[in-house]
Order: structure tokens, then sequence, then C-alpha cells
């Protein structure tokens, strides 16, 4: 399945179980020898919700939440309700796309989590043009850039310094973002996957920092790559994110072939 281009190869593991390894994901993940994705989503059961979802990057690392892969699967499951490691999220689909509610943002240093207290709303940080990112944690740890002009090169090209600095212990995902209107243009270099055509939980911590920052008024479209999304909140609140969860196709494979 894939949210807008961001996509995910998705196994069933609440009956039968599955032992993953960071090998093995990165096995599936690779778009040459494997099934090829950006994320592996692997489904369990909970005692809290309705089902688990445990995120597996490309790079065999692990994430505690995705919102593109939320909206796939309660589009699949019909599930409305999904623990994470970054809590339990709900949701549910609403004609051809899913709407989903996340938890509130978290501001504090050591809830991003930062090496050491710094100003979440404006770090002292930079890397050459990017600078003074604004830092929140809506699941994931993310940086928001506001810039005049969005240049993938150069994003591509200092994402993984930023992703990797030592500042974030968890390490980081990067957005770059521009608003135009009422609107906001949107790119992610995502920890563990890279550039992708598009992350939810990025364009939540996106939205987010331009509401506080009074650049942009809830509810806002972000806009990435592959598609965009309806970002909602209001401080105190939850997030609501709504947009597109599209099946690509199902099929079943041989886990020992990979390893």
């Amino acid at each position: 399945m894939h949210g807008l281009g961001n996509d995910f190869v998705i196994l069933d593991a609440r009956i039968d179980g599955c032992a993953m390894t960071p090998a093995l994901a990165r096995a599936i993940a690779d778009r040459r020898t494997g099934i090829g994705c950006d994320q592996l989503i692997l489904l369990g059961t909970s005692e809290i919700a309705e089902l688990r979802m445990d995120i597996w990057n490309a790079d065999g690392g692990t994430a505690e939440a995705c919102g593109n892969a939320s909206r796939c699967v309660i589009a699949l499951t019909g599930a409305a309700t999904i623990e994470t490691g970054g809590g339990v999220i709900s949701g549910a689909s609403k004609g051809d796309e899913v709407e989903v509610t996340i938890g509130e943002p978290r501001f504090e240093w050591d809830a991003i989590p930062l090496a050491y207290p710094m100003d979440t709303a404006e770090l002292p940080l930079a890397w050459d043009e990017f600078a003074s990112p604004m830092a929140v944690n809506v699941g994931n740890p993310h940086l928001v850039f506001f810039v005049e002009a969005i240049d993938e090169q150069r994003l591509r090209a200092m994402g993984p310094a930023i992703e990797h600095d030592a500042a974030f212990p968890d390490r980081i995902n990067v957005n770059v973002a521009r608003v135009t209107g009422d609107a906001i243009e949107l790119r992610t270099w995502e920890r563990g996957a890279g550039l992708t055509l598009a992350c939810g939980t990025g364009a939540c911590a996106t939205a987010v920092a331009a509401i506080v920052q009074k650049k942009a008024v809830s509810p806002v479209r972000v806009a990435m790559a592959g598609g965009a999304l309806s970002i909602g909140w209001a401080p105190g609140e939850p997030i609501l994110m709504r947009g597109a969860a599209t099946h690509v196709f199902s099929g079943e494979i041989d886990l020992e072939a990979f390893t």
C-alpha cells in the first residue's frame, strides 16, 4: 500500500506471529532484491487497541509512528484504534480518504529528544543554509525549516548529516517547508528512509510549527511530491490528519528466502 507515494509492505502477524529482525526488514525493503518499500509494517495483537503496528524503516531501524502507514492500516483492516510506539491513534475511512487522530504534539527538549536543553521553538543550530529550525515530536521527532524556496538536491545532500547529528540521540526527521498562501509546500528527509514522496508525521509536525508561528491557520493543506494532506490542530488538542490510502497488491512471500 502507499499513502501519497510513501509506500509500505504490510505483514499481518496477528495469528501466526513473525520474528522480524533488522536484516530481514532490510531484505524485504530492498527495491532490487526484495519487495521494495520505504517502511515495513508489522501488524500484531494489542491489549489496549484493536491491533498493534510496528514500523521498520528501509535501513532496518525502527520508528515510533507513521501517519501515512496509519491511514493505510485503517483502510486495510477497518481498525478504529491502533497501538504504536508513539501511543494509540484512532481513525476511520471518510469516503475515498482516511482521517486519523494522533496525539498532541510535544515541544519539551527531552520529549524530542535532544541531547541537551535547547529552545525547541528555535534551535540555536545550523547546517549551512538550514538554520534555527523548530523541533516537535508528533509520535516521531521532527525538525521544521521554513525557507523561501525548496531545493530537493540540497535536502538530499544535507539530510544525512542533520539526521545523524549528535544533538539528536534518536536521530531526527528533517522537513523543509515553504508557505504559499493558505497552503504549505513540504519535502521531508525521513530518518532511515531518506527523501520520500510524502511523510504523514512530517506534514503534521510542519503544520503544527506553521500554526504556532502564525504562518498558517487550521486546517491547512500540506502539499508534498506525492500529493496533499489536510492537517487540523489547535493548542491542547490532538492532531487530525486526512488523506488518501491506496492498496497496490496483495500476495504471499517465503520469509525463509530472505534469510
